[in-house]
């Protein structure tokens, strides 16, 4: 399905994972998906992600950047935001898209992120966990939790799926199994497994589900082995 191809490109080398397709079709595509309520929509995310001006973020699938771009102007003027993403045509459109110099761009995977322990304040990841084969969406929680600061802040949304039969069958009939079944009743579970306390969880119209989780603070004896 043409459609379904847009949402869910080629695989790459980089990764077992699905990417998406074409850029440009596919913020096109964004546009129509949300019904004008995209940059709402994604403003909302932000909120919910909890960052703050100043905090180190790290946007897990980025694809073309939308909420990346959206989370730097809120990081803004001593924040700073990357979002990484396997495609590299993404990438690239990405980079061209961008205007902020606290925003950057880089390949990168989900499942084996190229970041240091502890080294952002927020990670934030939108519409890519489907993606993902579910024997790799626990390991891709597991290095966000590990990038992660202690206290650090988890924002997770991914597609709902229609709630009637019909509207799920439109969604797989156009855009493929991966949207039509997405488990994202399980999200809390699986961030919860990854280490992760969940804080709220809930629906954002029309199509999204998401989840409010942090980094639990680390202990007295964390911090006095960590300093050993």
């Amino acid at each position: 399905m043409a459609l379904g191809r847009l949402l869910h490109g080629d695989p790459q080398a980089t990764t077992p994972g699905i990417t998406i397709g074409p850029a440009r079709a596919y913020e096109a595509l964004g546009t129509l998906f949300f019904g004008g309520r995209r940059r709402r929509v994604f403003s909302g995310l932000v909120a919910l992600s909890g960052a703050r001006p100043g905090d180190r973020v790290l946007d897990v699938g980025c694809g073309p950047g939308y909420l990346t771009r959206l989370v730097a102007a809120a990081v803004a003027p001593d924040g700073s935001t990357v979002g990484i993403d396997p495609s590299p045509t993404v990438i690239e459109y990405a980079r061209r898209k961008n205007r902020n110099a606290h925003c950057s761009f880089a390949l990168g995977t989900a499942e084996a992120l190229d970041a240091r322990d502890g080294s952002f304040d927020v990670v934030v990841s939108s519409l890519m966990l489907h993606h993902l084969p579910a024997k790799l969406q626990p390991t891709a929680l597991g290095e966000m939790f590990r990038v992660l600061r202690p206290g650090g802040r988890l924002l997770v949304a991914d597609f709902r799926p229609p709630r009637s039969r019909i509207g799920r069958h439109l969604v797989g009939a156009l855009a493929g199994p991966a949207m039509e079944h997405n488990p994202v009743n399980l999200l809390d579970g699986l961030i919860g497994e990854a280490g992760f306390t969940v804080h709220a969880r809930g629906d954002i119209h029309p199509w999204l589900r998401y989840v409010q989780a942090s980094r639990p603070e680390a202990s007295a004896s964390d911090a006095a082995g960590a300093a050993r």
